[in-house]
């Protein structure tokens, strides 16, 4: 199945589920009025945006290079260490592995791809049907963190999942269950991309801010948890990442949302440039 096609069959899934968790969720009145008034919560979100799509964009068009600086300048390999922590708590992606049906494998791959995406993009919509868009710019701010962060840790260490490390061991059941979804995973990731789990942060993130504003939506916490939970249990189950990959999304998780809720867009800009000022300054400005 080529790219496009699995890209088809990923955006209908997504966005059947989508349209039946906003209306049953978010719910009609609140979908009104976010259409009749998209203008300004946009414009409340741009600054935000602007600044998530930057820092996805550097992860993008940096792949090759960061490539480079792991495997010819930095070599901090840290797969041994991640597997040694993983068989000092007993394994769990072997013992996850040991469950194995068909029934669980065709869920954990559909959780970890479509429940994944959906989970992603239903906050967005969730959250821009508010009446206020703090909660979003809390969630982008929360996002922009996940993915600088895991950026930085990608730079600096090369780290391979179970699957990678040791394929006789430990089975990579994404592949053999749904070999189409290589086409897909191999223009959005590199193999050496696993700690921490982005897919557990990120999905964490969610759940963390489903809880921080469970008065306002309280049937999407436990909708959220469930998700979240089972993609974290999805990337040992099917080999991609290692139980320290997970622990470490869920700290990452836990630090961007805290990034998130404290701290704006405009406060972090401000920072940097009262930071750069101080360091820069002229000598006969310290003077004066």
């Amino acid at each position: 199945m080529a790219l496009l096609d699995v890209l088809l069959e990923l955006t209908l899934i997504v966005a059947t589920m989508l349209v039946a968790a906003t209306l049953a969720i978010v719910g009609p009145r609140r979908i009104v009025a976010a259409i009749r008034d998209f203008r300004w919560r946009l414009e409340a979100c741009l600054l935000p945006l602007a600044v998530l799509a930057a820092v996805l964009l550097l992860r993008w068009s940096t792949q090759d290079v960061v490539q480079r600086l792991e495997r010819r300048v930095l070599e901090n390999n840290i797969t041994p260490q991640l597997s040694a922590f993983d068989q000092a708590m007993l394994e769990p992606v072997i013992v996850l592995q040991s469950f194995q049906t068909e029934a669980l494998t065709s869920f954990f791959v559909f959780i970890y791809i479509y429940g994944y995406a959906f989970l992603l993009i239903f906050p967005f919509i969730a959250y821009f049907a508010l009446e206020e868009m703090d909660d979003l710019s809390t969630l982008i701010l929360s996002f922009t963190a996940n993915y600088a962060i895991g950026l930085l840790f990608y730079t600096l260490f090369i780290a391979y999942g179970p699957r990678n490390l040791s394929p006789e061991l430990f089975e990579g059941l994404l592949y053999t269950a749904f070999p189409q979804s290589g086409a897909l995973t191999h223009e959005i990731n590199q193999n050496t991309n696993v700690f921490p789990s982005l897919h557990t942060s990120l999905s964490m993130t969610v759940f963390f801010l489903a809880w921080v504003t469970r008065e306002k939506y309280p049937s999407w916490v436990p909708v959220a948890g469930f998700l979240a939970i089972s993609v974290a249990l999805s990337t040992m189950y099917l080999g991609i990442h290692w139980f320290s990959d997970v622990v470490a999304g869920t700290v990452l998780a836990l630090v961007s949302v805290y990034i998130g809720v404290n701290y704006t867009v405009e406060e972090i800009v401000d920072g940097i440039r009262t930071f750069v000022a101080s360091r820069f300054q002229s000598p006969k400005a310290d003077g004066e």
